[in-house]
């Protein structure tokens, strides 16, 4: 991972709101069994913010490829994109 990826990925977890959103989504794709998914409606009850607000952090959190959406149905569902997990744990484990 390059150094501007890696920048571009601090940037998108320094907003508060943002990496509380991440955290939730990583905590529910760890927490999940096989074949469920993580709906982004059902998390939304936990943030005192807006839908266009946190729709506007997911989008941040996608282009830093933090995380990927898909649609199924009406609903949207948001995953952790280990490729991009694991390179970024690569880059912190200094020794």
């Amino acid at each position: 991972m390059d150094a501007k990826k890696a920048t571009k990925i601090m940037k998108a977890l320094s907003n508060q709101n943002r990496f509380e959103l991440f955290m939730e989504i990583a905590k529910r794709n760890q927490s999940s069994f096989e074949g469920e998914d993580c709906f982004v409606y059902d998390i939304m009850d936990k943030f005192n913010i807006g839908a266009p607000t946190v729709s506007h952090h997911l989008k941040e959190l996608a282009n830093a490829d933090l995380i990927t959406t898909e649609r199924k149905g009406k609903l949207l569902v948001a995953k952790i994109n280990e490729k991009t997990m694991s390179e970024f744990s690569d880059i912190l484990n200094i020794k």
